[in-house]
């Protein structure tokens, strides 16, 4: 039996668990990582730097969430029933409902935020809808899913955080790492997949897993974290930063010994090598961050 779209409103609880909050983290530290390296004290900047958390995690992130879990309804049904929209929970239409009206108050709490992050954000939203639905669903392949979601969960976040906090277009070489630790971040999420390879080949998902084989594209992903941060470390010192540097290169070559272990077995090892690795990851960025704010600074 059908459930009456009119008859039924979604518990606050079932909002929250559709919305992942657990997701909104990673983009949320990127965001933090343009803060730093606008150089911009926090304090003259509260409520445009609140505003821009709320709108890169509560928002941007949880519209893209709330739109995935809508177009992958059907699959959710057959593998994990008790998520909220197949579980019924998310009743009727609510969740596209949702995902348009987070779309809407994303659009609209970014055009109070400037034209940089406004920008910004319309593409992310338009890339995190043809991630999810028909018919591009990026999502179905391995390089074009990764790539939109490495993209406005890194270099988005990144941008947005400094541009809110300048109030314009960052400088370029804050712009630069962020561009070069969204590349980075294709393989992080390759990693991701290693987890799902049964289940991509059966629903026809083409994560790099399954076009290139396990081994190589294990190989891949180690090489796609790690070609942007050396790229990252010569250019902090061609720009006189030898202690950011020295911070990037330490975490590069700790990642460097994890991935050899997760070479061995990279489905045994994909989770341990991305929870340690990415934590890495992470730290280098900030390392970054800290590197340019003398740059972003305004005059």
């Amino acid at each position: 039996m059908s459930i009456s779209t009119t008859a039924q409103v979604p518990a606050p609880s079932a909002v929250l668990e559709l919305l992942k909050p657990i997701t909104w983290f990673p983009p949320m530290w990127a965001f933090a990582c343009g803060v730093v390296s606008s150089g911009v004290a926090v304090s003259s900047r509260w409520p445009v730097l609140v505003a821009g958390i709320v709108l890169c995690g509560p928002l941007l992130v949880a519209t893209s969430q709330v739109i995935n879990d809508w177009f992958d309804r059907h699959v959710d049904a057959i593998n994990e029933p008790n998520r909220p929209i197949p579980s019924g929970r998310i009743p009727g239409r609510w969740g596209l409902w949702l995902a348009v009206l987070w779309t809407a108050m994303s659009l609209a709490l970014a055009s109070q935020l400037g034209d940089w992050v406004f920008g910004a954000a319309a593409v992310g939203l338009v890339l995190a809808w043809i991630y999810s639905a028909p018919p591009i669903r990026l999502k179905q392949n391995g390089w074009y899913g990764n790539a939109a979601c490495a993209v406005t969960y890194e270099g988005f976040a990144w941008f947005t955080g400094a541009a809110v906090m300048i109030g314009g277009l960052p400088d370029w070489r804050i712009v630069t790492l962020a561009f070069l630790y969204s590349a980075g971040a294709h393989g992080i999420m390759t990693l991701n997949d290693f987890k799902s390879i049964e289940g991509d080949i059966r629903t026809g998902v083409r994560s790099l897993p399954v076009q290139l084989g396990v081994d190589p594209a294990a190989r891949l992903a180690c090489i796609v974290m790690a070609v942007p941060q050396a790229i990252v470390i010569a250019l902090l010192l061609a720009w006189g930063r030898p202690l950011q540097a020295a911070i990037v290169t330490a975490v590069l070559i700790a990642q460097g010994l994890l991935a050899v272990r997760f070479l061995r077995a990279p489905i045994a090892k994909a989770t341990w090598f991305s929870g340690l690795g990415v934590a890495l990851y992470v730290l280098g960025m900030m390392a970054s961050a800290v590197a340019v704010a003398a740059f972003g600074a305004p005059a």
